[in-house]
């Protein structure tokens, strides 16, 4: 009869595992940024609603908005490989997992292209090859330009916001399969929102932006004079802009009536901003902007022709 041992186990050890997988898992989510991707997945699905053609499916809608969302979770987990020395220095980023060294930069880099590729695969299996290139053109004008340029010129606030517009196009040639200048119309409408969405940022974490050495442009004009301007002519560039899609017959007049009502509303905060340049202002600026966008879209869907 062979004889029999009993397995030697340390006391507590599997569930000493169990957290530490569960941790890793958490920092390999917050290289992907989701929560802030929801509006990169919500602005693919309001250009894929506005345009005409024929509907995709259940199924490879999904695989559509997942794989934007896969695509721009490599994004961000390639921009804090490659800025993680000065996520280091600011305090709302240095527990970031590449900072704070609870990842290593090749485990981001691994992770940030599977799951590109991913995204990638997903996207032209649901959709084509044009939604798949605005896809990857997104994500190559984020991190091989924006994300270097913001290193080196407060004019990399600009450029970042043509990422940060492209995932309408997505969406609309996903069902169309072209990109006429209605959807361009999305993509400005999402550029010209996101500069006093961004500058109100940049305001509100001026020192923090300083001490990383960031050339935002209120810390290269500490008054705030230029932020506050800029602010307000983008903010005024918008109304007009945001009641295009009327104009251009997509959508009805509840639509045209509610963008600019809104859009004043957003302008007349900016305006506030500019007599105050004050941080309460520049929050209620950042406020105000993510409250205008999904009002917009759910106007514009809601109303079209």
């Amino acid at each position: 009869m062979r004889p029999t041992f009993a397995k030697a186990t340390v006391p507590g050890a599997d569930a000493a595992v169990l957290p530490g997988v569960h941790a890793r898992t958490r920092d390999f989510v917050a290289l992907a940024k989701p929560r802030l991707n929801l509006l990169v997945v919500a602005s693919t699905l309001v250009g894929y609603a506005m345009a005409p053609g024929e509907p995709l499916g259940l199924l490879r809608i999904a695989g559509l908005l997942l794989g934007t969302g896969l695509v721009a979770g490599g994004a961000s987990a390639f921009n804090q490989v490659m800025e993680r020395d000065l996520d280091a220095l600011m305090r709302r980023t240095r527990s970031r997992p590449l900072p704070d060294q609870r990842l290593q930069p090749i485990e981001g880099v691994l992770f940030g292209t599977a799951v590109t590729l991913a995204g990638l695969l997903m996207i032209l299996m649901a959709a084509n090859l044009l939604a798949a290139a605005m896809a990857l053109t997104t994500l190559l004008s984020y991190v091989a330009v924006y994300t270097p340029l913001k290193r080196r010129s407060s004019f990399g606030t600009v450029i970042g916001a043509i990422p940060g517009a492209l995932p309408p196009t997505i969406g609309w040639a996903a069902t169309t399969g072209a990109l006429p200048p209605q959807a361009w119309t999305l993509f400005i409408i999402m550029f010209l929102w996101q500069l006093p969405h961004f500058l109100a940022i940049a305001w509100m974490y001026r020192e923090d932006y300083a001490r990383a050495g960031f050339p935002m442009l209120p810390v290269l004009e500490p008054d705030g004079r230029s932020t506050a301007r800029q602010a307000v002519v983008y903010a005024a560039a918008l109304v007009p802009l945001s009641l295009a899609p009327t104009l251009m017959g997509m959508t009805g007049e509840v639509y045209f009536y509610g963008a600019l009502a809104l859009g004043l509303g957003f302008f007349w905060l900016t305006l506030t901003f500019a007599r105050t340049r004050s941080v309460r202002d520049a929050r209620r600026v950042f406020f105000g902007s993510i409250t205008y966008l999904p009002l917009l879209w759910i106007l514009m869907i809601a109303n079209k022709t």
